[in-house]
């Protein structure tokens, strides 16, 4: 029996048809149907009522189709129809009431097929949309590490809706002839007009961060990216939003700029030490300059060799534990002080996903900058 229908399974008819007979999920669905005929068949044996408990082996088809492929469920379902309409056939007993079990086995099966095929139409759109989100993803953010003459940038991006990839969290690097320019952000809300705001923020940093000579001019360029996408956020009758930003300015030198728009302040790891750094230095988000009078300005701070800057969003300093406790990422910070960028960003991240017992609320960007280990000569 079980030989019969793994030859069956076995013939040529695509990749599909030998998944069958390859992989757990399916050949566990041909044990279960084996094992399910016979030990039905025996009991009926037993008991005298084989026609009868046949009946139970309609409900085969529907589990295959839950984890087949549709022809994986077709041999299922005609392996159950046979099964239940030959003895059906050969009784003479109560026959009208096993022509309805027979035609229930039947239609039970053709229904499995069905709702198969619809299963793998949808997985296969699902897969497709995952791998346009995937594409989108690779445009909007790159993939790190980043690595240019000032600085080596590791990190970890985690959207809180994974099957999107996307999020509202944003980051970039630029190696400029200015230096590098470093960006992390935050847009206001979720879903897809966030996403679209995401993709015009990062694209004006990419063509701005190469042209204007001074980090405060990038700011700017950012702050009528903003403004102009919620003018057309206007005309399509959908809400303005706003975005917080870090924007760094590393060179050569000493001490890296710094301008911060109502984000997240960065973390200076060096010597065991921790330190916020540009905390009282803060400026309205990107989308909301007109509201104050303030002009947005740069600040310095040292940036030794060996130490790390750590940038992130909101979703990793608000996030909470089980019981309503922020996450205390200073005072976490100390113990990953002498580790490498993407080790260091890497343990932050299972930190967080154990304080809140996996339960994540929002975006996840953290990024740690350090100097790059051997600058590129003039």
């Amino acid at each position: 029996m079980f030989d019969s229908m793994r030859a069956a399974a076995s013939v040529d008819d695509g990749d599909e048809d030998n998944v069958f007979v390859r992989t757990p999920r399916t050949r566990a669905v041909l044990l279960v149907t084996v094992a399910a005929t016979v030990v039905t068949v025996v009991l009926g044996v037993l008991t005298g009522t084989a026609v009868l408990l046949l009946g139970l082996l309609v409900f085969l088809p529907a589990f295959a189709s839950a984890l087949c492929t549709p022809r994986q469920t077709a041999l299922v379902s005609t392996w159950v129809s046979a099964v239940v309409v030959v003895p059906v056939a050969l009784s003479g007993e109560r026959v009208a009431d096993r022509v309805v079990l027979a035609l229930f086995a039947v239609g039970f099966g053709v229904l499995a097929v069905y709702a198969s095929r619809l299963r793998i139409s949808r997985e296969g759109a699902l897969v497709r949309l995952r791998s346009t989100a995937a594409a989108m993803q690779r445009q909007i953010l790159r993939p790190l590490p980043l690595l240019t003459d000032d600085v080596l940038v590791d990190g970890v991006y985690e959207p809180v809706q994974q099957d999107k990839l996307v999020g509202g969290d944003i980051y970039d690097v630029a190696a400029t002839p200015w230096g590098t320019r470093v960006m992390i952000g935050d847009v206001q809300g979720k879903g897809l007009a966030a996403v679209g705001m995401a993709i015009d923020v990062v694209g004006a940093f990419r063509e701005a961060a190469h042209r204007e000579p001074t980090v405060t001019a990038l700011i700017d360029s950012l702050e009528a990216a903003v403004v102009r996408h919620n003018d057309y956020a206007d005309q399509r009758g959908e809400p303005q939003r706003f975005v917080t930003a870090v924007v760094l300015g590393v060179d050569a030198g000493a001490d890296v700029q710094l301008v911060t728009c109502g984000h997240v302040p960065p973390y200076l790891l060096h010597d065991g030490i921790v330190t916020t750094v540009g905390a009282g230095t803060a400026h309205a988000p990107l989308g909301l300059a007109d509201l104050v009078e303030e002009a947005r300005t740069v600040s310095w701070f040292a940036f030794p060799p060996g130490a790390t800057l750590l940038l992130c969003t909101d979703g990793l300093t608000e996030a909470r534990a089980p019981g309503g406790a922020f996450y205390p990422l200073e005072a976490r910070l100390g113990g990953h002080v002498d580790i490498t960028a993407g080790r260091l960003t890497r343990s932050l991240v299972d930190d967080v996903h154990g304080f809140t017992a996996g339960a994540q609320q929002d975006d996840l960007a953290i990024l740690a900058v350090r100097r790059a280990p051997v600058r590129v000569p003039e």
